[in-house]
């Protein structure tokens, strides 16, 4: 009985030393880990400190009537070139800008100009454009955004490389272009650029004047200038 008594205690100290062993062993691992997150938390708080944070803002902006917000298309025949020029478009975009002023953004845009607000230094030849063009049927040349990608090229300054559909006499075309933006000072945004088009991808026949010896070139170009404010 005594060797029993004898063993058995034996056996209750080494079940009473693991437990607390182990709990002491734990317990180190928890204040281990706890020092782990707070170091982790400390790191992340110094470096998120330390680098410029990013914060885009997007906004309405709508295009700045006037005469120096243009849209000229301009083309040739094979007696002199010739150009189209409209100050009267209407337009709105939803640009997004970070804290620098920089460009980050462009979800939507729209441009509306009346066919019969381009004008050329000489009436006869508009009015035998607005025929060419249908306007008395399509008043509106439009242009709607489907999509858009924006690079920064420089401070304040970035490109746009804009999808989306070109519409005139009532013909819709899907085209990629070129849009060169900058931030001025006065938050306005100056959107400028041109596209290279042809009167048949329109389903326009290259017209022909005085019987046929004045003969229209189916190639165009579109330039535009046009500044926009919230």
């Amino acid at each position: 009985m005594h060797h029993f008594n004898k063993h058995f205690t034996s056996f209750l100290t080494l079940v009473m030393q693991g437990t607390f062993g182990h709990n002491k062993t734990s317990n180190k691992m928890k204040n281990l880990n706890r020092k782990i997150v707070a170091i982790t938390f400390i790191i992340a708080a110094v470096i998120l400190g330390a680098v410029p944070q990013i914060v885009s803002a997007q906004s309405n902006y709508k295009l700045t009537p006037g005469k120096d917000a243009t849209i000229k298309v301009l083309g040739t025949s094979n007696v002199h070139d010739w150009a189209l020029t409209s100050s009267a478009a209407e337009s709105q975009g939803e640009f997004k800008l970070d804290g620098d002023g920089q460009l980050r953004g462009l979800s939507s845009f729209s441009l509306s100009v009346g066919a019969k607000t381009l004008k050329s230094e000489h009436e006869s030849m508009d009015n035998r454009t607005y025929k060419t063009m249908k306007a008395d049927q399509y008043p509106k040349v439009t242009y709607k955004l489907s999509s858009a990608t924006v690079t920064s090229s420089q401070k304040n300054k970035s490109t746009i490389k804009a999808t989306g559909d070109l519409t005139i006499a009532g013909v819709s075309q899907t085209i990629v272009m070129t849009i060169y933006a900058v931030t001025n000072a006065d938050n306005t945004i100056t959107c400028t650029g041109s596209e290279n088009l042809k009167l048949t991808d329109y389903k326009i026949d290259p017209p022909s004047f005085m019987l046929g010896a004045m003969k229209v070139k189916n190639d165009l170009i579109i330039q535009f200038n046009l500044n926009y404010k919230k």
